[in-house]
């Protein structure tokens, strides 16, 4: 991956980490071009989102606060990473999840 390559995916790999819209927006505006960065970090986001999605409906379920509140602060501390590492122009897998992500969702920016 080029220099260039990087500055060119930045703002979309930034923009796949803001909501699940952002990473459909980042992922569809990569289909044409097909950033290589941009893929790995859609890829990221994506995963990212879902097991939110997955995790926070079970966690809902128990109504603790301080369930929630290490729900939350872990998601934070992930999607952080994740954006910092877009905004650096690095290929940091998240911690602990990020690996299966890119295997899981290695179609995308094929």
């Amino acid at each position: 991956m080029t220099e260039n390559d990087i500055s060119e995916g930045k703002t979309y790999a930034f923009v796949a980490y803001l909501t699940l819209i952002g990473t459909l927006v980042a992922f569809f505006m990569n289909q044409e071009k097909r950033n290589p960065f941009t893929s790995f970090h859609v890829r990221q986001a994506l995963g990212l989102w879902l097991l939110y999605m997955i995790l926070g409906y079970v966690v809902g379920g128990f109504d603790s606060w301080m369930l929630t509140m290490s729900f939350w602060i872990f998601f934070s501390v992930l999607f952080i990473y994740g954006i910092v590492g877009a905004l650096q122009g690095k290929l940091n897998s998240v911690p602990l999840v990020g690996p299966f992500f890119q295997n899981l969702f290695k179609s995308i920016g094929q």
